[in-house]
């Protein structure tokens, strides 16, 4: 009760200020970084991850509707993309295997997210909060591309465990192969065919690619 009164005060506080840190907040995701438990020979902060989660939930919502007949909205999916990580600048990146450790881990973590979405909402102005909520709190409305984005995510992933063993650090390997069933296990057609028409170029090298 406490909590939820002190969060109260502190998103009432907010929409006091006249002025609006909304998007300085959202520019520190580039000092969130990734893969805190493990030893990366080349670190990725969240910016640069959600950028490339954009790219591909693009590319994953296309070849749906080239390939098997869908009708979402590519653009869509890129810009859910691009939010779909934001509270993460006030919870910080959790490391997947202490969030899904235990039932009650992962329900504590929950309530944080949904703390820190209601947080950030709080510093926009009021009339552009209609706008960003469904990006941030991801509504019904957006379900089915949210499979995709989450798909994204994974591939995401993939790719960083794949640069990092190309880099000769074994630290990945499992996350490799863990990541790839997870992918494989979502059932998304899209996803089955970026990953086996497009990931096996990220290990060549540059002259290997053709470019």
């Amino acid at each position: 009760m406490g909590d939820n009164m002190a969060d109260t005060k502190k998103i009432e506080d907010i929409e006091k200020n006249e002025k609006s840190s909304f998007f300085a907040i959202i520019s520190r995701m580039k000092y969130i970084d990734r893969w805190a438990l493990m030893r990366n020979t080349h670190s990725e902060n969240l910016s640069e991850h959600s950028l490339d989660t954009a790219i591909i939930a693009h590319a994953l919502a296309v070849i749906r509707n080239r390939r098997f007949g869908g009708s979402v909205n590519p653009e869509r999916a890129a810009l859910l993309a691009i939010f779909h990580d934001v509270p993460e600048v006030i919870t910080g990146d959790m490391p997947t295997p202490v969030k899904y450790f235990s039932d009650d881990i992962r329900s504590a973590y929950a309530e944080v997210e949904n703390a820190a979405e209601r947080q950030l909402l709080a510093l926009l102005p009021e009339d552009l909060r209609s706008e960003y909520s469904p990006l941030i709190t991801h509504s019904g409305e957006d379900a089915e591309l949210l499979k995709i984005v989450k798909c994204a995510d994974k591939l995401s992933a993939l790719i960083k465990c794949i640069e990092e063993e190309k880099a000769f650090n074994t630290e990945f390997s499992a996350a490799r192969c863990s990541t790839e069933k997870a992918i494989r296990d979502m059932g998304l057609d899209e996803g089955i065919e970026f990953l086996e028409e497009f990931i096996p170029s990220f290990g060549l090298s540059l002259d290997e690619q053709k470019v």
